[in-house]
This record gives C-alpha cells, structure tokens and sequence, in this order.
C-alpha cells in the first residue's frame, strides 16, 4: 500500500522495548514518517506501555503480551517463544490492513528472520538493522560459549542472509556484517543512534545533590553485562577506602538486575551515598543531566561492548557533562577528548578516575564543551536520518 505522497507502507519489528520506549526506533519511525511513508510497527507489551493496538504521533502501532524478561537461558527461551509468536501473529494481521513492502528487523535477537522469512516469499523486502552483536552479548552475558552460543551464530548467519540491507549503530558493527555477515559493503549503512533531546535548557536541580558539592549520573540498563556492580564498588572505593563524603551518585535506570544491585549498595553501606529510582520520566532524567557534575559508564572492556556505542556517552554529550568509563572502542570513536577511559575493568581504578576528575574543575569544563560540539557537529540525529533514507532507498530499489 502506498499512501497519497507515493511511498510505501513499512513494518518495523523490535522486540527489546516498547515504542515510544525505545528511542532509536522512535526516532527512526518518526524520521521515516516524515520522509512519507506509512510506517507500522510491532513491539512488546512492557515497560507501561500495555495497550495492544494504537496510533501515536502518525504511526501505527501494535503490541503483543511477552514473558518476563530474560535473566538465564530458561528465561530468555519463555521470552523469545511468547515473542515469536506475538510478532507472527501481528506481522500478519498488518500484513492483511497495511500490506507492507518492506520489514524492518531491529535485533536482538537475531530470531526475527522466522517472522520475516515468508514475507520475503511474497515479495516484501528485509532490512536488519543490528542494535547488537548478539553472539559477543551471549558470551558477556553467560561468560562461555558451548552450545547455545553457535545456534545463536547460525540465527545471526540466517538474519544476514535474509536482510537485503543492514543497518549498524557504528562502524564496528557495519564491519561485522561484511566479514561475518558476508554482506556487500555497499548494502550496509551506519545510522548511529544520536540523542534528539529537544529539551537540554532545563534548570538543574541542587536538591539532587543531597548537600554534596558533587553529583556522579549514571543512565541506562541494568543488567549484568552493563557493569553498574562496577560503579557501586568504585563508590564504596571512594567513601570507604579514600574517605570521600563530598561525593554522591545518582543511578538511573531499571533490568533484571536492578534488586540485586540495590543489595550490593545496602549491604556495601551505601544508601546514603548512592540514590536508585529505577526508570525515569524524561522530564526527572533531563533535569538530573543538567545538574551532574560526572557521568559515568560501568561497561566492563569485552568484544560486545566495544562495539556498542552507548546512549549514556552520547546523552552525557548532549548536556555537556564530562564522563569517565573503561576504553571501550566505539566509546572512544564517539566521545573521544569528552572522557577519561578507565584501561582495566577494575573498580578501584574507576573510582580514582572519578575521584581525580572531579577535582579539575577546568578540565571538566574542557571535556564537556569538546563532546558538546562533538556530538552536535559529528555526531547529529540528521546525519543518521539522512543515512537511514538512503537505506531504505537501496532496499526499495
């Protein structure tokens, strides 16, 4: 189907996070929208957003019931199965409304290619746009390989060859999907995942400091390959072994992992020193950015993460705030000079870091403007929508 400006009806699959939840689809389905085609798409029912069928801003949207989310092997078996089954049920009710020409795969996990494969038969065209590489996610999140590992290879294998373009979040991931993925490079687009904050004048908040002269901001997933355990170590380092109580941390998000990390903090003595939430509206997450002094990034060195550009660096940026993480490779091809990168996955080293940035006001200053003006000049939503068009030029082609 195709609507009054002459483009195509589109379907967008994601399975990770709801829309408008997910704020790298959002930005996509909205940026498509506007390059007028009719865009629909499939998500989960979680995270608040529970109706099962709506229209919001222009854009279809339907949404399936799914498990719990995943903390082991068994679990992530209950999610994908209840998943799969929600997306193929939806995919072809859309099919029946909407008559797609085009589907759009966002991962993880590289299982969405079973929901899109009869599709191809039909004619529909497949774009795999690769959030993660969930084979190196696999390994950091189970620390082995074995068996399960190699069927998850084989899904990314089948995904590949199902997509006739591939999308990836940076350069990393793009070079993935023409050595592994055997992909032309010439099919394979970065669309980098930028911040389109449109609300960054806000006032900050002192109340937020707790009385502190400093507050330290984290944003993001909890999940034990997101290395917040790292920031709460590196904060007992700070008050309990360097004797600083001039310091406070601000650790905004939710995951599976959230109850047990608030554990480590209480049983660590913490809770005066470090404020929890869980997930944030907007409005409390714009105002904490603007009053941090540090953020932060506990992502652990590994070969998922370093090839992960992570939206806290780039939100950190988008508030010219300094931050400090381990030296992740896409980490540092996005903030560059706007960090101090952490060389070992250690927490005591962490802590130093923060502790010894936070005493050169100046050179916070410095590192806030450079990723300011990086992530403004370099790194920009239009870029990327402008990468994303063409994308979807190749596919349609």
């Amino acid at each position: 189907m195709k609507d009054s400006a002459g483009k195509p009806c589109i379907l967008i699959i994601v399975e990770n996070l709801p829309v408008p939840l997910d704020r790298r689809v959002w930005q996509e389905s909205c940026a498509l929208r506007d390059a007028g085609y009719e865009v629909v798409v499939i998500c989960p029912q979680m995270r608040g957003y529970t109706a099962p069928e709506e229209k919001l801003d222009g854009i279809q949207i339907y949404r399936h019931w799914i498990a719990e989310e995943a903390s082991g092997i068994s679990g992530f078996l209950r999610e994908y199965i209840s998943a799969l089954w929600g997306e193929t049920r939806l995919a072809w009710k859309a099919w029946r409304r909407h008559k797609f020409r085009l589907i759009h795969l966002c991962n993880p996990p590289d299982l969405l290619f079973l929901v899109a494969a009869p599709f191809k038969l039909l004619g529909v065209r497949i774009i795999y746009d690769v959030h993660d590489l969930c084979p190196e996610m696999f390994e950091a999140k189970f620390g082995k390989r074995g068996l399960l590992y190699w069927f998850v290879r084989i899904a990314e294998r089948l995904t590949y060859a199902c997509a006739d373009v591939v999308i990836a979040t940076n350069e990393s991931v793009r070079r993935v999907a023409f050595e592994r993925g055997h992909k032309n490079p010439a099919k394979a687009f970065v669309v980098r995942t930028a911040p389109k904050i449109g609300n960054a004048n806000v006032s900050p908040n002192p109340a937020l400091k707790k009385g502190r002269p400093y507050l330290v901001g984290y944003i993001g997933v909890m999940g034990n390959a997101d290395g917040v355990n790292y920031i709460i170590e590196a904060t007992d380092h700070i008050v309990h072994k360097l004797g600083r109580q001039d310091i406070h941390f601000l650790l905004m998000g939710s995951g599976p992992e959230f109850d047990r990390l608030i554990q480590l903090r209480d049983r660590k003595g913490l809770a005066d020193f470090i404020d929890m939430p869980g997930r944030v509206s907007n409005e409390f997450l714009f105002t904490a950015l603007k009053t941090i002094d540090l953020g932060v990034s506990g992502d652990p060195k590994n070969s998922y993460n370093d090839g992960c550009t992570m939206n806290k660096v780039l939100e950190y940026m988008a508030f010219a705030k300094p931050q400090v993480g381990f030296d992740l490779v896409e980490t540092r091809a996005s903030a560059q000079d706007a960090c101090i990168y952490v060389t070992d996955n250690s927490p005591q080293k962490l802590a130093e870091a923060i502790v010894a940035t936070l005493d050169q006001p100046v050179l916070r200053d410095k590192m806030g403007r450079l990723g300011y003006e990086r992530l403004h000049q370099e790194l920009n939503w239009d870029r990327s929508v402008t990468q994303l068009i063409a994308a979807y030029e190749s596919a349609l082609a």
